[in-house]
């Protein structure tokens, strides 16, 4: 198991250059037209953020809106190394995860307005996407409530002989809560192949780290120790590096079918939601536009590619500016789309009830007289 300390940008981004991710047999398997699709997966939900904060703030959207502006080198890391067998499931900050695995903007955006061609039907909202077709469990709200959910899609996952994994994220504010431990010891006491990432930005809502988590110098992932788990630390900001370590770990669970904490460290640009009124309180204009300027995912692989000429500053603006586009048809989709009838206020609740299967005909359900 690793020991590394990373306690600050500068640190991640130094032990990323000691070592040439490039050259990891997982990475040398990427054509040139690979790379930049994984530049456009990243541009797309970037651009799908910033025009969904733009209709929030014009008060077309309920309820809570979590950007993951500034993390976008993960989930297109992590997500594109999804193979058949391989399932996903994250906390309310899942939009990006989301677009990473093929859902489209349209059912995407349209949730966000709460209409009923959005993927949950309009009923979810930004906190609860789902695409079942993609193994993709949704997002959610409850704080570290998807851990054991992860552990069990892994259980599941053994337990039908396939070969895959779970893919579990949360922020670094799940760490503590007592559902992720649970979660933890039971994944090292049966071999269950999950893998347990902790997306890093530095601050649980708008608590710094270190004023909210007691940990090993190591960092977080370190805990995994006390359950006889692996764990190692990756730079976030190195779609390289996420790929390659996040590989190694998918790779253990795949062969082995054993457990992975992943901790990948990341930053938010903006609050913890559009809703936080203190995002530029409780850390610095400074520290927000120094991880802009010099640690921005978007920009650092834009450079890669083009350093390694396989993109041009020319292709990089049409990209934006087909993301861009793509955005804004989503939008005028969402808002052009019908809102749910009050009549299927009760369908989407139970599988089984909903699709008449035999299950359905036994048991008591609360809403039931």
């Amino acid at each position: 198991m690793p020991a590394q300390n990373k306690t600050n940008a500068d640190k991640k981004s130094a032990c990323s250059k000691a070592v040439d991710y490039s050259q990891a047999e997982i990475n040398k398997q990427l054509t040139p037209e690979d790379k930049v699709e994984l530049y456009r997966q990243m541009v797309r939900i970037r651009k799908f953020e910033q025009i969904s904060l733009k209709y929030y703030n014009q008060g077309v959207m309920g309820g809570f809106l979590h950007l993951y502006i500034g993390q976008e080198a993960v989930a297109v890391g992590t997500c594109s190394l999804k193979g058949d067998h391989d399932h996903y499931i994250t906390t309310y900050r899942d939009h990006g995860h989301a677009l990473a695995l093929g859902m489209n903007m349209n059912e995407c955006m349209a949730e966000l307005f709460g209409k009923a061609t959005g993927c949950s039907k309009g009923k979810g909202g930004s906190m609860h996407f789902f695409a079942p077709d993609k193994n993709y469990w949704g997002g959610h709200g409850i704080v570290g409530g998807q851990t054991p959910l992860g552990a069990g899609l892994a259980y599941g996952v053994k337990y039908l002989g396939h070969k895959g994994s779970c893919l579990c994220y949360m922020g670094d504010g799940a760490i503590n809560q007592g559902a992720y431990h649970e979660a933890l010891n039971l994944a090292g006491l049966w071999d269950l192949p999950v893998i347990f990432i902790i997306e890093n930005n530095g601050y649980s809502m708008g608590t710094s780290q270190k004023r909210s988590s007691a940990h090993p110098e190591e960092g977080l992932a370190a805990r995994a120790e006390g359950y006889g788990i692996e764990w190692d630390v990756i730079n976030g900001e190195n779609i390289y590096e996420v790929r390659a370590k996040t590989w190694e770990a998918m790779e253990r669970a795949h062969n082995e079918s054993r457990p992975t904490v992943l901790e990948i460290d990341t930053y938010r640009y903006y609050g913890h939601s559009v809703a936080d009124a203190n995002a530029k309180k409780y850390r610095s204009k400074e520290e927000i536009e120094r991880y802009q300027r010099e640690h921005d995912p978007l920009k650092i692989w834009q450079n890669i590619l083009i350093e390694e000429g396989h993109l041009t500053e020319d292709e990089a603006k049409q990209i934006d500016k087909e993301a861009k586009e793509e955005a804004l048809a989503s939008a005028k989709f969402a808002e052009e789309s019908p809102y749910p009838e009050v009549a299927d206020i009760m369908d989407d609740i139970y599988y089984e009830v909903d699709r008449g299967t035999d299950k359905a005909k036994h048991g008591k359900y609360f809403f039931n007289d």
